[in-house]
C-alpha cells in the first residue's frame, strides 16, 4: 500500500509534470484503439454485407455474361448460314432475271413482228375498201337473181299444171 500511496500523490500533485500527460496519452491511445476496433468491426460488417449482394451478383453476371456469348455466337452462326442460302438463291435469280431478260427480248421481237403485220393488215383492208363496195354490188345482184329464179319457179309450177291435165289425158292414148 505504501507504493499505491506513494503514486498517488504523485498523481495528484499538479507539480509532477510527466506522469498525467501520460496518463492522457494512454487514455487517449486506448480511445484511438477502440475507435479503430469500432471501425474494424463496421467495415467487416459492411463487407460481408457486401459480399452477400456483390458474389451473387458476380456470378449471376458470369452465368449472363456466358448466356450472351450463346446468343452471339448462335445469331452469328445463323446469319453466317442465312447469308450463304441468300447468296445461293440470288445466284439462282440472277440467272432466271437473265431468262427473263432474254425472254422479254424475244417477245419484243415478236411484238415488233405482230405490230408490222397488223400495220399490213390495216393497209390491206383500205386496200380491200373498193372490194367490198362490189361484193355489196354483187351481194345485190344475187338478191335480184333469187328473186328472179323465184319467179321462174313458180312460172314452171303454173306451166306444169297447165300442161299436166291434157298430158294425162294423152298418155292414156299412147301405149308406153
Amino acid at each position: 500500500m505504501a507504493e499505491h500511496e506513494s503514486r498517488a500523490p504523485h498523481a495528484r500533485d499538479p507539480q509532477s509534470p510527466g506522469e498525467p500527460g501520460m496518463e492522457a496519452q494512454a487514455a487517449e491511445s486506448r480511445l484511438h484503439a477502440f475507435a479503430i476496433e469500432r471501425l474494424s468491426q463496421a467495415f467487416e460488417t459492411s463487407a460481408r454485407r457486401w459480399e452477400l449482394i456483390v458474389y451473387p451478383s458476380l456470378f449471376a453476371f458470369i452465368i449472363l455474361a456466358a448466356y450472351g456469348f450463346y446468343l452471339v455466337f448462335s445469331l452469328a452462326k445463323d446469319v453466317h448460314s442465312l447469308a450463304i442460302s441468300v447468296d445461293t438463291h440470288m445466284t439462282s435469280m440472277a440467272g432466271n432475271m437473265r431468262m427473263i431478260s432474254e425472254d422479254m427480248h424475244q417477245m419484243r421481237t415478236d411484238m415488233d413482228g405482230m405490230t408490222a403485220s397488223v400495220e399490213a393488215m390495216a393497209e390491206d383492208v383500205e386496200t380491200l375498201q373498193p372490194l367490198l363496195v362490189s361484193i355489196q354490188t354483187m351481194d345485190r345482184s344475187m338478191q335480184v337473181m333469187t328473186q328472179s329464179t323465184a319467179a321462174m319457179r313458180n312460172d314452171m309450177a303454173v306451166m306444169n299444171q297447165s300442161i299436166s291435165r291434157p298430158m294425162q289425158f294423152m298418155n292414156g292414148f299412147m301405149p308406153w
